[in-house]
């Protein structure tokens, strides 16, 4: 079931049911405590963060909730999670908030907003 919402980060929130609500909301708490200067929008009917460019989004996709980021095939991934075939966007998927991996989404926003940033100098 795929949740498209204009308006606010929030709206789109409300929108879902528990368990994937759970899921965003312990993903926009990462996201901002990693790269707390980015922008939040809602763009494409998900939520998308920015800071020099796209960095990341969260997305819902079937029965699931997908945490991409834009510059994907560019990021470190020692343990193979992210996932697509698109030409710079990848994501992880995610069914339930134990499949958070706080640590490795950390590094990923880091690296990513780091990515833009060189883009600009």
């Amino acid at each position: 079931m795929k949740v498209k919402v204009k308006g606010t980060i929030d709206n789109f929130i409300r929108a879902l049911d528990p368990e994937r609500r759970e899921i965003v909301v312990a993903l926009r708490t990462i996201i901002h405590k990693a790269i707390p200067k980015a922008e939040e929008s809602i763009k494409w009917g998900s939520p998308w963060w920015t800071q020099n460019g796209y960095v990341c989004c969260i997305y819902t996709a079937g029965d699931h909730i997908n945490f991409g980021f834009s510059r994907g095939v560019e990021l470190t991934d020692p343990d193979g999670l992210l996932e697509g075939t698109g030409k710079g966007m990848r994501h992880v998927k995610l069914n339930s908030v134990k499949d958070i991996r706080k640590t490795q989404f950390t590094a990923w926003l880091k690296e990513a907003a780091k990515l833009n940033e060189a883009d600009t100098e």
